[in-house]
């Protein structure tokens, strides 16, 4: 594959031919603030967060949209880019509220780290703000259009990654906004394709989007992340519990090997059997017409005898076996050697409808 070599902020980085000047600079650990961009979606180069100054070519390229040359000679932090970024910020900070003191995605919003790290503030710009109700009809999903800032990652992961095309930005400039067909609620299943994935959520950079179930739950800085395995099929999506005080109170997304960030309804917002009180925590035995609490080993011992008993008295075609999708597949397997091997028959089937 053919290679190019530039020079950024005086570091000389080779990149394949192709790269684009914001990934050659995240090679040699240069960060350059994004808002737009997404490593998994297309590069509209829409927030102009990651304009850099490159002699030659006219006014400040978008580095997400610009693709590396041999012998380009970058700078990202020139006057011109930082002055121009603070600009920007100021612009997006004009029709935005002023709410971060509370909002659901203070600590993790990254419009409010770039207001920090560049100074930026409200009032820099004035003139007319949106006034957009909040929706929170969805059971999944808040969606607050105040605070969208217009950078089309929802829209996108719907399109390319979800493949739904349930939102849209639709009319134009101030009023342009992102909405589902004929600007219903995302809730309203008889006109929207949402299948409430909220993998629009996991790529918001700021508190329009919101998990509802998350909502009041803890600040982000208060939570604890533990990484761990969806179980709700034999897929294994990654995702991180979010865990405050030794309770669940949600899932977000992680770059999981298998599933990247994006997830199924069920993954990302059933979580809430974990602290059910109605939750299975120990084998039940009918004792009396009840059924009480007992160990593995008693709960084991008495399958294996109802199913000896079963099979020796009607034959083991008069056994059947029901496997789940909330198995691995390992599990699965040996589900299967179980009934046929030691069982001796055929009747398993599988149910894959949680």
């Amino acid at each position: 594959m053919a290679e190019v070599t530039l020079t950024i902020d005086g570091i000389k980085v080779t990149v394949p031919k192709g790269t684009s000047v914001l990934d050659a600079a995240r090679k040699v650990g240069i960060i350059i603030p994004t808002l737009c961009y997404d490593p998994e979606l297309s590069k509209p180069g829409a927030c102009r967060m990651c304009v850099v100054e490159i002699p030659g070519i006219r006014n400040l390229p978008a580095s997400c949209a610009t693709e590396a040359a041999d012998g380009m000679v970058v700078h990202t932090a020139s006057p011109a880019v930082l002055k121009a970024r603070k600009i920007n910020l100021e612009l997006l900070l004009s029709n935005h509220p002023s709410d971060c003191l509370h909002c659901h995605k203070s600590g993790e919003c990254r419009l409010q780290q770039y207001a920090y790290d560049y100074g930026a503030d409200f009032g820099a710009f004035e003139g007319e703000k949106h006034r957009y109700p909040i929706e929170d009809d969805n059971p999944f999903i808040v969606r607050d259009l105040n605070k969208c800032i217009m950078c089309g990652n929802c829209v996108r992961m719907c399109e390319e990654i979800q493949g739904n095309s349930a939102i849209c930005v639709a009319y134009r400039g101030f009023d342009a906004k992102v909405m589902p067909a004929l600007d219903t609620p995302l809730s309203a299943i008889a006109t929207s394709n949402c299948v409430f994935c909220g993998n629009c959520v996991a790529v918001c950079p700021t508190g329009a989007l919101t998990e509802k179930q998350m909502l009041g739950q803890g600040r982000r800085w208060e939570v604890k992340k533990v990484r761990t395995t969806c179980p709700y099929c034999g897929v294994g999506c990654t995702f991180d519990l979010n865990v405050k005080n030794g309770k669940v109170i949600g899932v977000t997304s992680t770059d999981g090997e298998v599933n990247g960030r994006t997830l199924c309804v069920k993954g990302r917002f059933g979580a809430g059997f974990i602290h059910h009180p109605d939750r299975l925590k120990t084998p039940l035995i009918k004792k009396n017409g009840e059924f009480v609490e007992a160990t593995w080993d008693e709960a084991i011992s008495l399958v294996a005898e109802k199913l000896g008993g079963l099979k020796q008295k009607y034959g083991p075609d008069s056994i059947g076996v029901l496997s789940s999708a909330r198995c691995t597949n390992e599990e699965n397997y040996l589900l299967s050697k179980l009934t046929r091997a030691v069982i001796g028959t055929n009747n398993i089937d599988h149910c894959a409808r949680l």
